[in-house]
């Protein structure tokens, strides 16, 4: 992209808690430029690239404290399930939203067959902090569904070899996972697999 000087000002510098990717919503600290006509860019200047733009983090629709004002009451699911802890408490269950939970999906014969499969995560927006959900609390996530708590959580999949030459589907699957981690923005999503690039595999 290119902008007249007399158009931006660079060098500017955020110690994290004012932007945020508009690509993901993660927090951004570090060097940004802005245009005269209020976007704003990472990197010193125009020509630090890779470039990516951000937003206020004032203006983020997954901002936790905008959104206190809006969010469900939280609880796990054995909360969620216990009548008598909502009566106790006196919650108005018309507000509660669930969290997700640790619930991989396993591969079925047919995937096996195929060779591969897809594989469920999410991320909470405001914390390197990763789930491996199901498909059905990811499709709930992406649709934004008030039945779980969409606002705090980046849902997001992988395919996942399963069979074949073992080291060729470590390769993959750890290319999968770096590709991934790069596009989306996932820092030591890696760790929390525990880069077991072989899991699964028969």
């Amino acid at each position: 992209m290119y902008y007249p000087l007399s158009q931006i000002t660079s060098n500017l510098y955020t110690n994290g808690g004012e932007y945020v990717y508009k690509s993901n919503q993660e927090n951004y600290t570090g060097y940004y430029w802005k245009t005269s006509n209020g976007k704003i860019y990472t990197g010193k200047t125009p020509q630090d690239i890779p470039t990516s733009e951000l937003i206020s983090a004032n203006s983020n629709p997954l901002n936790p404290v905008l959104q206190n004002s809006s969010i469900p009451v939280i609880i796990n699911q054995n909360d969620f399930e216990n009548t008598n802890y909502i009566n106790v408490k006196s919650i108005d269950t018309s507000q509660i939203a669930l969290t997700p939970t640790y619930y991989p999906t396993q591969p079925t014969q047919q995937d096996y067959q195929i060779g591969e499969f897809r594989r469920y995560f999410c991320k909470k927006t405001n914390e390197i902090q990763y789930i491996e959900i199901s498909k059905d609390q990811f499709d709930l996530l992406v649709a934004k569904d008030p039945q779980i708590l969409w606002q705090l959580y980046f849902p997001f999949f992988i395919p996942w070899d399963i069979t074949g030459n073992k080291e060729q589907v470590a390769r993959v699957n750890k290319n999968i996972v770096d590709l991934t981690m790069k596009n989306l923005r996932l820092p030591r999503f890696n760790d929390y697999i525990k880069n077991d690039y072989t899991k699964y595999y028969k």
